[in-house]
């Protein structure tokens, strides 16, 4: 891993089975990461799983002393919109632990995907529960160092109630705005959406529209993913940087917005260890040289 202090950290999601910071940390200094993204819990699952003490302070410390910004993704099956009340108040307990490990290992953020309005209900009842429910975790959050709460948006797959960038406009307003609200932007996904970053002026038009619609300083982190798939095609399908649909200009581009000032860059990308270390490496050199 590398301390560098730059305009945008570059780095990755990494494995933790064995032991967040023996494992994770490692993992991250092979691919040559700046910031860490980890998950704390079974992303398919709901169970709610204490962290071990020893590798909580190893990688806090660790992260601390290097200037690596981490962050955690919370499980997939929350969704505080769905129509079903069991998936609701264990969207709940899910999401409280995510942040309360956050603040426990010292992570800046905890990503949650906005999710979407099951059962066919309508857009508006499904926001207003997300309000009933998400709003009280976000007023939890009284700890200087608690994470900030971050919404992913999806691909745009079925009932989403959130996936075009002014979607986060009555997202961010069911929740008041809150000061701990924040956005991450997966280029994969708002480019399924809809949104043509490959196009001419695509990443720039898209990050204007971002910042009208949640204001400055709301986005927070970015996932860094090239699209299998064509855009508007509302699939999730993560390629490797340069290798997928958006191309490689377009994470220039992002470089140079001023919406994107100080904020890291985590890729999920396909290939293991050796892709992982060459994306992140790739998006370095955009960053640091503005061309391959």
């Amino acid at each position: 891993m590398s301390s560098k202090r730059t305009r945008n950290p570059v780095g990755g999601h990494v494995p933790v089975a064995g032991g967040l910071a023996s494992v994770g940390l490692s993992y991250a200094r092979e691919m040559g990461a700046e910031t860490v993204q980890v998950f704390v819990a079974n992303p398919r699952g709901w169970a709610t799983p204490v962290g071990n003490p020893k590798q909580d302070e190893a990688f806090r410390a660790a992260c601390a002393d290097e200037g690596i910004p981490a962050y955690i993704h919370a499980p997939y099956l929350i969704n505080f919109g769905s129509h079903t009340e069991a998936t609701v108040e264990k969207s709940v307990v899910s999401l409280r632990h995510s942040l309360r490990r956050g603040r426990e290992i010292g992570a800046l953020g905890v990503v949650v995907h906005t999710g979407s309005a099951t059962g066919g209900r309508d857009r508006s009842v499904a926001l207003k529960q997300v309000r009933e429910y998400m709003l009280p975790l976000l007023e939890e959050l009284t700890h200087e160092d608690d994470p900030y709460l971050l919404l992913e948006s999806t691909a745009g797959q079925g009932s989403s109630l959130c996936s075009r960038t002014w979607d986060f406009g009555p997202y961010f307003e069911a929740l008041d705005a809150h000061p701990k609200l924040g956005v991450c932007l997966d280029t994969c996904h708002i480019f399924a959406a809809g949104h043509d970053l490959g196009g001419p002026g695509g990443m720039k038009q898209t990050l204007d529209l971002l910042v009208d619609t949640v204001g400055e300083g709301r986005l927070k982190l970015i996932h860094a993913n090239d699209s299998k798939d064509v855009v508007g095609a509302h699939k999730d399908r993560h390629a490797n940087i340069g290798a997928g649909h958006i191309g490689e200009a377009p994470f220039g581009e992002l470089f140079t917005h001023p919406a994107t000032e100080g904020v890291p860059l985590v890729i999920e990308t396909p290939g293991g260890k050796e892709g992982h270390a060459a994306d992140v490496a790739r998006l370095q050199r955009l960053r640091d040289t503005g061309s391959l």
